[in-house]
């Protein structure tokens, strides 16, 4: 069973058509497809060949109403804050960032992405738009972490098998362990699991 997970399109329809052209049985899209919300619909046309295992969430550049409409128009499936079964593991994605400088709409406090991780029982795969803090995922620069406390905090306490997420460009690509956790963040390359 392959899930194809990425992030950051940020409208790149060359990165997007690349990805739709890899075979998978499910695409996770991670977030931030678009620039403040501007132009999904462009997008949509590009991955609909895939329409019936798409799943799609939203960055902190989209708001969880443009995502649900997105989904609607398209036939995609909303992902966030939603958890399924593949294979006979249990597959989470939770969303947004933690708060940034910039005020985007996709944005929650460190105790609502707290609340929302909550109602999930020890995913075996966990897709976040957000990396956890002080790790290589989060990493933008020399001492410079913006990931999310509460993420880091989830995946020490449930250990799932594996972690994505996007969000923060420059770590794009980057691997990291905690504990059991493999981590990744699969920035717009994109990373292929193989459950």
């Amino acid at each position: 069973m392959k899930l194809l997970i990425f992030s950051d399109i940020h409208g790149d329809q060359l990165a997007l058509e690349r990805l739709m052209n890899r075979e998978a049985d499910y695409y996770f899209a991670a977030g931030d497809l678009v620039n403040w919300g501007r132009s999904l619909e462009k997008l949509g046309p590009l991955m609909e060949s895939r329409r019936d295992r798409v799943y799609v969430m939203p960055g902190n550049h989209e708001s969880a109403e443009d995502i649900v409409r997105f989904c609607d128009q398209f036939g995609f499936q909303n992902f966030h804050e939603k958890s399924i079964q593949i294979a006979g593991y249990s597959v989470a994605g939770l969303g947004y960032s933690n708060p940034t400088p910039f005020h985007t709409p996709g944005e929650y406090s460190e105790q609502e992405i707290e609340e929302r991780l909550a109602k999930f029982d020890s995913p075996h795969v966990l897709i976040c738009h957000c990396p956890p803090k002080n790790t290589k995922l989060d990493r933008a620069g020399a001492g410079e972490h913006y990931g999310s406390e509460s993420i880091r905090e989830f995946i020490e306490a449930k250990q799932p098998a594996y972690f994505f997420c996007g969000h923060i460009h420059e770590a794009a690509g980057a691997s990291d362990r905690l504990g059991r956790t493999l981590g990744f963040n699969v920035g717009k390359a994109g990373y292929l699991l193989e459950l």
